[in-house]
């Protein structure tokens, strides 16, 4: 029986490294076209299928009543946010699985200054590389003292810390044999729960980032290698945990990229 000419056939990872290197080129030509760097990807770029699929369309719709839409937001929770909530390993009675790491930074503006108070959040999948969540269908196990979220908030200089468990690479359906970089997702707000800003941190030297349209999409150099963490052996706790650094900066040239329109 031959497959049906109308069926797609699964795309592949070849494929996606085709794309991402036709990308690459398109870039490259742009820039020789005298157009400026382009920190953040474009919100259609093709091998990432979902961002084709869900990328705003439509010119975006202003609120009429500002205030209204902050009064109907969200809030930090049932409590305020605690000392203890940056600690993804101490929210279960028992031990979770993997390596534990500590992971901090500063929280900075286009000019270098610290943003205080700033709200962060992360979330992320466990050692075994699945998240807490009925959705994740990944046949890995879970670990019943994990969860995978955490919250602080950013001192006088600026600064965060979280600890938690280093994740783990999880397939996500992108292609054929698509597997996810470790990686941690944060979220910042600002001084209004409408200005929200949601970015990855990578680890150095994983071998899956030259596979990862979600991460090749920052076509820039500079700003893809500002999504990796540094590994810093001074944060590290002996016989307890592994340090990594990594700052977030919210906008001019030396920005984070943030996903917009994910």
């Amino acid at each position: 029986m031959t497959p049906d000419a109308a069926t797609p056939r699964p795309l592949t990872q070849d494929d996606i490294s085709r794309e991402i290197a036709e990308q690459r080129e398109a870039y490259a030509e742009r820039l020789a076209d005298g157009a400026p760097a382009e920190d953040h990807p474009r919100r259609d770029y093709a091998p990432y299928r979902s961002s084709v699929l869900r990328h705003p369309t439509r010119p975006l719709v202003s609120v009429d009543d500002p205030e209204a839409a902050e009064l109907s937001g969200p809030v930090f929770g049932h409590t305020d946010v605690t000392a203890l909530d940056h600690d993804l390993t101490r929210q279960h009675q028992g031990e979770p699985l993997g390596e534990r790491i500590r992971v901090t930074g500063r929280v900075l503006d286009r000019a270098g200054r610290p943003v205080r108070g700033q709200l962060v959040e992360v979330w992320q999948a466990n050692a075994s590389g699945r998240y807490a969540h009925q959705r994740d269908d990944h046949p890995a196990p879970l670990d019943p003292n994990f969860t995978g979220v955490g919250r602080c908030l950013t001192n006088d200089r600026g600064e965060y810390e979280f600890v938690t468990i280093k994740p783990g690479a999880y397939p996500w359906r992108n292609h054929t044999n698509a597997w996810r970089p470790a990686h941690i997702h944060f979220s910042l707000f600002g001084t209004a729960f409408t200005q929200r800003l949601v970015t990855q941190m990578y680890f150095p030297g994983d071998p899956l980032f030259p596979y990862d349209p979600i991460l090749q999409s920052v076509t820039d150099d500079s700003a893809r290698q500002r999504l990796v963490a540094t590994y810093d052996h001074d944060l590290s706790t002996p016989e307890w945990s592994l340090g990594y650094r990594w700052d977030i900066v919210l906008d001019g040239p030396a920005a984070t990229w943030i996903e917009e329109g994910r």
